[in-house]
């Protein structure tokens, strides 16, 4: 779909979404003033807005949610997975309404303000989700002015000015960079997320942070293990001596073979060590390179909080064929047409088939394209953080 004449701007109309190829979408600003420029996807959770806005595999992107009415239960200090929201902004279909939760802390047009990040509302987001499906994710600026007052040339010109994720890596940009012990479990209400007392007796994971959410550290942690997080571009020999018995490989944003030429040298080295890993989204995209696959950007990529995945292969025992409804969050994937003989597709997309998880043949590793910590979504798959910490002795 491609419209070059620029429509007239509706009454009251204060934000706008300006699309590469010329397709100009209004609607009513809010949040933060100003412009951004990215990629435009959509994700389709009922629940978790806050999760997903800092989310740091969204570095780069606009989000269109699909779920119409956003904002309902306004924000708070606990639902974030970073210390600061990485999607770029947001377009919803209802204005953000009064938060109608005990948890709440802040309504989430003031949080979105606050934050810096700018909204866009009463756009028809079906539409637009459908040329996105139709077209692909396309490169686009969301902006808002109160006064309505707009250099649409000057914002197409930023549009189509934009490279785009393909060859980018993001992951420099949002990891921590520092080295840390992760101490805190699983959230309860009335308790936040407590300190765990006995770490030093666990397996020790080192895990390697290419943007990664915060609940799949607490996740490793609820599993029984100690964690160390490293930075993106840590050494081998830095994380060798930290003597982990497991390593894990967050997801993180960007394309995974941008980040890969200093990470995946350093995932080969430890499968030539026979170092049990773990990888997620980025991480699992990253592995799959160090073993001999390659990675391909995808037309419309997975985004939501209820995508079927099936067990099709690998050591799984009986549960062969088992479905598992799962999060996922990402514009990248694993090409299955390019795995080597030494690696094992263990989990397939009942959605288009793409490639969902592996196992490298004679070592202790394996990666999910998906998010098992979910947050938002379905805990179906808890297991596989059972199964890599279990594994460490």
């Amino acid at each position: 779909m491609t419209d070059t004449s620029i429509p007239a701007a509706p009454k009251g109309a204060t934000g706008i979404l300006v699309l590469a190829d010329g397709t100009i979408v209004w609607g009513r600003g809010f949040g933060a003033t100003g412009s951004a420029v990215g990629e435009v996807c959509f994700n389709t959770s009922m629940t978790g807005y806050q999760e997903v806005m800092t989310d740091p595999s969204y570095a780069g992107q606009i989000v269109t949610f699909t779920f119409p009415h956003i904002g309902n239960v306004g924000t708070n200090d606990e639902d974030v997975e970073a210390d600061a929201p990485h999607a770029l902004g947001c377009i919803v279909r209802e204005d953000v309404t009064e938060p109608s939760s005990f948890r709440n802390n802040k309504p989430f047009d003031q949080w979105m303000t606050d934050q810096g990040r700018i909204g866009l509302a009463g756009v028809d987001t079906r539409a637009l989700t459908r040329r996105i499906r139709e077209a692909g994710a396309p490169n686009a600026v969301i902006a808002h002015d109160p006064d309505g007052a707009f250099d649409i040339d000057d914002l197409l010109a930023k549009a189509r000015d934009w490279a785009g994720l393909e060859g980018m890596d993001l992951a420099v940009e949002v990891t921590g960079h520092q080295t840390k012990i992760w101490d805190s479990g699983i959230w309860r209400l009335g308790h936040g997320y407590a300190p765990v007392e006995d770490m030093e007796t666990r397996p020790h994971v080192v895990a390697m942070d290419f943007g990664a959410k915060r609940n799949i550290f607490r996740n490793l942690v609820k599993a029984g293990a100690k964690v160390t997080v490293v930075p993106a571009q840590t050494s081998l020999d830095d994380i060798l001596a930290l003597e982990p018995a497991g390593v894990f490989l967050s997801n993180g944003p960007g394309d995974p073979a941008a980040t890969g030429d200093y990470a995946v040298p350093v995932i080969k080295a430890l499968l030539d060590q026979d170092m049990p890993i773990f990888g997620i989204c980025l991480g699992h995209q990253m592995l799959a390179l160090a073993a001999g696959a390659k990675t391909v950007k995808m037309h419309q990529g997975h985004r939501g909080a209820n995508h079927p995945v099936q067990r099709v292969g690998g050591d799984w025992d009986d549960s062969e064929g088992l479905v598992e409804i799962t999060s996922m969050n990402h514009g990248f994937a694993v090409d299955s047409e390019t795995l080597p003989d030494t690696i094992v597709e263990t989990h397939k997309s009942l959605f288009d088939g793409s490639n969902c998880g592996i196992s490298i043949t004679g070592k202790r590793a394996f990666g999910v394209q998906y998010h098992p910590e979910a947050s938002p979504g379905p805990q179906d798959s808890f297991y596989l953080f059972e199964k890599f910490v279990g594994g460490l002795g």
